[in-house]
């Protein structure tokens, strides 16, 4: 399946990071980024290709169980799933709560991340 994934994190580092390892899985043929809840929210309005989000919690504006929630409340987006990238483990049963099909926890593996987008894929 061709993925076109949407990363959402304020942090650049962990952007860069994650686009390196989507260009190693040649079943991403788009990668796109957004900074926070907000931003993702507006990219997923002008493309509805997008079909797998990645998604870090703690950002500024709409952070990723804002995003949650709000993305989740629309039915036409019950079919992309969202892997939830953090650091926190104490809020894992709130973003499943939420919506999010998976979680990966920060530092994010290579091989984890590649393993949990072919679960979803």
């Amino acid at each position: 399946m061709a993925l076109r994934v949407l990363i959402v994190d304020d942090d650049f580092i962990n952007r860069k990071l994650l686009q390196t390892f989507l260009k190693k899985n040649t079943n991403v043929i788009d990668i796109q980024e957004a900074e926070n809840g907000s931003d993702a929210l507006d990219k997923l309005k002008k493309d509805e290709s997008i079909n797998l989000i990645l998604l870090d919690i703690m950002m500024p504006i709409v952070d990723g169980v804002e995003f949650l929630k709000i993305f989740r409340s629309d039915m036409k987006n019950a079919h992309i799933p969202v892997i939830v990238l953090s650091t926190d483990d104490t809020r894992k049963t709130e973003i499943f709560d939420n919506g999010a099909n998976d979680f990966i926890r920060k530092p994010i593996k290579e091989d984890d991340l590649l393993n949990k987008m072919a679960q979803w894929s």
